[in-house]
């Protein structure tokens, strides 16, 4: 027989326990190749000497259920890629595919995919595309589609279990992916528009766009299960922008590191609640990113 469902019980997604952050600029010896690992109660670790070539201005996500992916970044230009294990090891170089740029971001999507997106270099801003398989094999570039406005210094997360959402850079237009990996035209700004962002999942289906520069620093907008972006929420502690998020304890967020520089975080619940600041334990820097993993 088949199982008996209740009604109106939510559908079940993987969602990974720790997270890593990595790479970034400091603010004397400049960019850098340091990774801090996050734990499934959110608490990070000391730095960890770095794999790969330092680099700020990057993206992250996860592929395969679990495990994580460092791409592009600068400076100047990089198209390179660093693979992340399910014990949260760094991996060497892997050849850069597709246009080499910085000010990009990355999203999961249909639970085991990734896909960076955006970014910038000499050719100005971009809205290209490269999808990620569940084997953490990088594809070409996809052209940026009708409608979606070329832009940096963005943030991504995933939403509703299997797709994931581009939003902000100095605008509140969001653009969704579905979980095919097909990037949308904008959808209208809400909430204030600023960029050099971060964004993570919450809830196992939700996610969070929080800080920032430009109007609005310090606040952050939730992101439903539906992928609909809510208006400002003030947001306590320290603000910061050029830092990083990723989920962790299956459920949770943290954001961490920033310009000025700093090591401090801030944990999200599982209802999207941003806690006060957590003190520094990561060195200070700005312009990493962070995914989860496990």
């Amino acid at each position: 027989m088949f199982p008996i469902i209740p009604a109106n019980t939510s559908a079940s997604f993987p969602e990974n326990d720790e997270g890593i952050f990595g790479y970034g600029s400091q603010a004397v010896t400049g960019v850098c190749d340091i990774t801090n690992l996050v734990s499934n109660a959110g608490v990070v670790a000391t730095d960890l000497t770095g794999v790969g070539t330092s680099r700020a201005y990057l993206a992250a996500c996860e592929f395969g259920g679990d495990q994580g992916i460092f791409g592009f970044g600068g400076s100047p230009y990089f198209s390179l890629t660093n693979l992340v294990s399910n014990a949260g090891v760094v991996a060497s170089d892997t050849a850069g595919v597709g246009t080499a740029r910085y000010g990009i971001a990355a999203c999961s999507y249909d639970e085991d995919k990734g896909i960076f997106g955006f970014g910038y270099n000499a050719s100005g801003q971009l809205s290209m595309t490269n999808l990620v398989s569940d084997a953490g094999v990088v594809a070409s570039d996809t052209a940026g589609v009708a409608g979606a406005t070329a832009r940096s210094w963005m943030a991504a997360c995933e939403y509703g279990g299997d797709k994931g959402i581009f939003g902000f850079s100095g605008t509140g237009v969001t653009n969704l992916v579905s979980n095919a990996g097909v990037i949308a035209s904008d959808t209208a700004a809400v909430g204030s528009p600023r960029g050099s962002i971060a964004a993570c999942g919450y809830g196992g289906d939700k996610g969070i766009f929080s800080s920032g520069y430009d109007a609005g620093t310090h606040v952050s907008n939730l992101v439903s299960n539906a992928g609909v972006i809510q208006a400002d929420v003030a947001v306590v502690g320290t603000s910061v922008k050029d830092l990083c998020a990723c989920e962790y304890g299956g459920d949770k967020g943290i954001f961490g590191l920033g310009s000025p520089y700093t090591g401090i975080t801030k944990l999200i619940s599982n209802t999207g609640v941003c806690g006060d600041d957590v003190a520094a334990v990561a060195s200070a820097r700005a312009s990493p990113a962070a995914c989860s993993f496990n």
